[in-house]
């Protein structure tokens, strides 16, 4: 089976638990043949790959966010297209106005066999006439300027996507909705094959907390772009016959965002815990106490509150050291004020260990933090328990699934804190040190836990399942869905 792998934002340019996911799917699966599509935000990192690419990828395609897409045209248009059908005027309202759009109109619209050339219609009498309409509406009150550009700014990436060529696939995998799915759903709707959808994180959600934190959107144009992610969100949720995620919470948001809870269903993420099965317990000796974090430095992995949560338990525990194991290159203004607010709080024993095998450092370390203000189902947390190191990580994501259960018997395998409280890191440090005892028992509660739900084996034979099942339904003419259920 040939399977289109469309990815946004991470592999393979970047570090993380997205990306090595996907290297993870592919690598387990050479008996089927992948094509990667990948969308990044600026054409410089084409090319520049952090992962050896597996061999049974065909083709990696990669577009940016940044550059038009270059489509092959048989022929150039020689006059004008004609307006706007009220379909299509409607459609493009429903988009930037945050409604669900009708997808196959702007599928045909920017994307079909006489697809409308982007920068043009951009420039046309017709997007003038959307922009009006949006300000008489939604946008009522905001300065007309400001809402054209704003208006065009926010078309351009999404309508560009739509001009790519759809690989020949089987199916098509998205790994996140947004400008992925997008694409996915484009793919699927006009090469009839199935579309399968698995979000680690709820795009949605994490794009309107990135706005409404956002200093460059001004505070009147913040719900236009929140509903205008909102209803990319629901291209990749029409289109798909499945819709995976990690944990049961985020399938409830997945189906208050308007995905169908008949095609909604849980994957857990999985591990290679035989990769950890040689490391010991945590030493029962006293000894200094060392801390641990496997992260990206970066703002959503939020340093700064376990920098200063650090600084707080160095009061009663002076013996602490923090190690912050992964890259530091991918945002160098940040590393940099991390690096500057240590040297501020006079904490010399926190280190930046760089990129580095998590199964030679954990043995090392007594427990592993995480302190992110968003999370999926994180990949650090599970190979932390693996190697009987027990977690402390703020409630995001499926963070407090992993460590406490859900209603498994198994015990708690560390803590779980509020986000951006250093106090509550702190506390939550100190209890779970008070003893080599009591490290050694959440230890193996979490690896416990991990060796029942967590396994890659358990993890790839869902997908193997998954792909066998659109394998059975390449029928696209007759009824788009089927049950996801029938699956579970």
């Amino acid at each position: 089976m040939k399977i289109c792998l469309i990815v946004e934002g991470c592999y393979p340019y970047v570090v993380g638990g997205v990306s090595a996911w996907v290297q993870m799917l592919v690598r387990q699966m050479p008996e089927h043949r992948f094509v990667i599509v990948s969308i990044g935000a600026d054409h410089r990192q084409r090319g520049r790959f952090r992962y050896d690419i597996p061999p049974n990828v065909d083709e990696l395609r990669e577009y940016f966010l940044d550059e038009p897409i270059r489509r092959e045209e048989t022929s150039r248009p020689t006059h004008p297209p004609p307006p706007l059908t009220d379909a299509q005027r409607r459609a493009l309202l429903d988009l930037v106005g945050g409604s669900a759009p009708d997808w196959p109109v702007l599928f045909e619209l920017f994307g079909g066999a006489d697809a409308r050339p982007v920068q043009s219609f951009l420039m046309s009498a017709d997007f003038l006439a959307l922009a009006a309409a949006l300000a008489e509406g939604p946008a009522r009150g905001a300065p007309f300027k400001d809402l054209f550009w704003t208006l065009r700014s926010m078309l351009l990436p999404a309508l560009e996507l739509l001009h790519c060529p759809a690989p020949a696939a089987d199916v098509y995998h998205t790994v996140a909705t947004g400008y992925a799915g997008l694409l996915a759903a484009k793919f699927s709707y006009f090469a009839k094959k199935p579309c399968l959808v698995t979000e680690h994180g709820i795009y949605t959600r994490e794009r309107e907390e990135e706005i409404l934190k956002a200093d460059w959107v001004p505070g009147y144009f913040k719900p236009t772009w929140i509903g205008y992610f909102r209803a990319l969100s629901q291209a990749a949720y029409r289109q798909a016959d499945t819709i995976v995620s990690l944990f049961r919470g985020a399938r409830d948001l997945q189906i208050a965002l308007g995905a169908e809870a008949r095609k909604c269903r849980v994957i857990p993420n999985g591990i290679d815990a035989d990769r950890f099965a040689a490391i010991p317990p945590p030493d029962s000796s006293p000894h200094p106490l060392h801390v641990g974090a496997v992260l990206r430095v970066v703002p959503i992995k939020d340093v700064k509150t376990m920098i200063y949560a650090f600084h707080l338990l160095k009061a009663r525990r002076p013996d602490a050291t923090l190690d912050l194991i992964g890259p530091c290159d991918e945002d160098p203004d940040y590393y940099e004020e991390c690096r500057d607010l240590i040297r501020r709080l006079g904490c010399p024993d926190i280190r930046f260990a760089g990129r580095a095998d998590v199964t030679k450092r954990l043995p090392g370390l007594d427990l592993v933090i995480l302190t992110s203000i968003s999370e999926g189902q994180p990949f650090v947390l599970l190979e932390a328990m693996a190697a009987r190191r027990p977690v402390l990580a703020t409630n995001v994501g499926a963070c407090r699934e992993i460590i406490e259960g859900a209603r498994d018997g198994l015990g708690p395998a560390g803590r779980v804190v509020p986000v951006m409280s250093p106090e509550a890191v702190a506390e939550g440090i100190l209890d779970m040190a008070r003893s080599p005892r009591r490290l050694r028992a959440l230890g193996e509660n979490g690896y416990r836990r991990v060796m029942r739900f967590y396994r890659d084996r358990d993890f790839l034979a869902a997908y193997r399942a998954l792909y066998r099942h659109c394998a059975q339904n390449t029928d696209r003419e007759g009824d788009r869905t089927w049950q996801a259920s029938a699956l579970n």
